[in-house]
């Protein structure tokens, strides 16, 4: 086996075992469940930590550089007009080849999948645009997300209460493990170009704005239907008797996931070739790697989505559904919270945004740093979104002032934190969610007896939040720290310190105390 392969692998099982043996632990203390149900879970955890240690590996190789490639040469190309359309056709076509919005579409049965998929990947593509616009134009970030979340929730009190979480929950289902990696990467691309002291704050922030188009679009489509109710499909927890039912299940889902994943990946192949044939900014050699890494990439999703679908659905959902129709319902609100602490070291795409992130600022923002501030906003989303199914408080009451405290820190941490802060919630909110957090939401808001639609929708949009004010916290702390560090440093470490300072935007430190 490659060595940088097994390495991956051996990541991806110490990110998934704490996660596993949680679950395992309320399986035999909180809620006893079917023998053939943990089975399924244990195989599924099996296949989840193989394919993102694939996953991982084929993003570095491929999607990466193809990203960052395109920016580039698209950035230099110079023409505005060019650089509008291949973005907006780009990000629609990306859009529409992710899975989860295939997901998304089918729990919204009062408007038809086609016109949704497309209206939200009009979004992503439309709001794509505007992001790589601002890097050109140099538009500060904080004051752009100002504007749009001040035009999304002032378009929310016009849209059917009932499709405002699920409008929310679509800004994080869109930027999944195929579309996110790319958008980064096209980021810094696109930046690079500038080579200004101010580009690799502006590296960061495509997949902020592209979270927000799906809000809007959703939102807009829903005031264009206007439907009288709306309805969720439920979930079926499988009868497994044998281990041979076991493999079944998940031998009879393969072929399906693989069809997702090879459509998805194929658009981007489709997108790649052409760019090449145009640009030949690949060599023979860089080509290849890119190949192999599309075939490591294929082999992760198709092996990770099968692993979680099949696998991880009816645990969330049963762990849900049994402790909140029993006496010890309120555990789930710090059990949750334990949980999301643990399980967004298994999204894939988290993994890509912290080694970007220490790459782009030379280590000055470790992968460690990011990795525990994203666990700590996990855990408050799972910890909230439980308190509010128990409590039937509406999500704007949390969204609203959540948002409004999130654009107001962005004004006083370095703009590189604003940039990292916004495009970690799309990035939290990956498969992991929607296949495990979102079932164990929607099992606990059918134990209390609430309503699915208002209630259980909107843990993703939890997610995609809490993180916006948690790293930017941590950007306020860490500046602090980088100052005092500054004063005490070192000669030998001054060099170091006062790059990091650069980096994060306290250029204006001054060593050993002086001016």
């Amino acid at each position: 086996m490659n060595k940088i392969l097994r390495e991956k692998i051996m990541e991806a099982f110490s990110s998934v075992l704490p996660v596993t043996a949680i679950v395992l632990i309320a399986s035999v203390v909180l809620v006893p469940m079917p023998a053939g149900t943990i089975l399924m879970f244990l195989a599924g955890a099996a296949l989840l930590v193989l394919g993102m240690g694939f996953f991982t590996l084929g993003a570095d190789m491929a999607m990466m550089p193809l990203g960052e490639g395109i920016g580039v040469q698209l950035t230099k190309s110079s023409k505005l007009i060019l650089i509008i359309l291949v973005s907006l056709v780009l990000g629609v076509v990306i859009t529409i080849a992710e899975p989860d919005l295939q997901v998304l579409a089918n729990q919204v049965p009062a408007i038809p999948d086609l016109d949704l998929i497309l209206t939200v990947a009009a979004g992503v593509g439309l709001f794509l645009v505007l992001a790589i616009l601002r890097t050109l134009f140099k538009i500060r970030l904080s004051v752009l997300l100002i504007v749009c979340y001040l035009i999304t929730f002032g378009v929310v009190f016009f849209a059917p209460p009932n499709f405002i979480p699920v409008a929310f929950d679509s800004g994080g289902v869109t930027t999944g493990p195929i579309t996110v990696p790319f958008i980064l990467a096209m980021g810094v691309g696109v930046a690079s170009v500038r080579s200004d002291k101010d580009s690799q704050n502006d590296s960061f922030g495509l997949v902020a704005l592209c979270s927000i188009g799906p809000i809007l679009a959703v939102l807009l489509l829903g005031i264009f239907y206007n439907p009288g109710s709306a309805s969720v499909a439920g979930t079926t927890v499988p009868d497994i008797a044998t281990s041979r039912d076991v493999v079944t299940s998940f031998v009879v889902e393969f072929p399906l996931y693989f069809k997702d994943v090879i459509l998805a990946l194929g658009a981007i192949f489709a997108f790649f070739l052409v760019f090449q044939l145009i640009s030949r900014r690949f060599k023979r050699r860089q080509l290849g790697r890119i190949l192999i890494g599309f075939l490591y990439t294929l082999i992760g999703l198709v092996v990770f989505l099968t692993g979680v679908n099949v696998g991880f659905i009816p645990v969330g959902h049963l762990l849900g559904s049994q402790m909140a129709a029993s006496p010890l319902k309120w555990v789930l609100v710090p059990l949750s919270a334990v949980i999301g602490y643990f399980i967004v070291n298994a999204e894939p795409a988290v993994h890509v945004l912290n080694k970007q992130v220490e790459d782009i600022t030379a280590g000055a923002i470790p992968q460690k740093l990011m990795l525990q501030g994203l666990s700590v906003g996990m855990s408050l989303a799972l910890g909230l979104t439980m308190a509010r199914i128990f409590l039937g408080i509406p999500i704007l009451y949390i969204l609203i002032p959540g948002y409004a405290l999130a654009l107001l820190l962005s004004f006083f941490v370095p703009k590189i934190f604003t940039g990292i802060a916004f495009d970690s919630g799309g990035v939290c909110s990956g498969p992991m969610t929607s296949t495990f957090l979102l079932p164990l939401a929607k099992g606990a808001c059918e134990g209390t007896g609430g309503d699915l639609m208002t209630d259980a929708f909107g843990m993703v949009a939890m997610v995609a939040m809490t993180p916006l004010i948690v790293i930017q916290i941590i950007g306020l702390v860490y500046g602090g720290k980088v100052r005092k560090a500054a004063v005490r440093a070192e000669p030998a470490t001054a060099a170091e310190i006062t790059r990091a300072a650069e980096i994060t935007g306290f250029d204006d430190i001054s060593l050993y105390g002086e001016d």
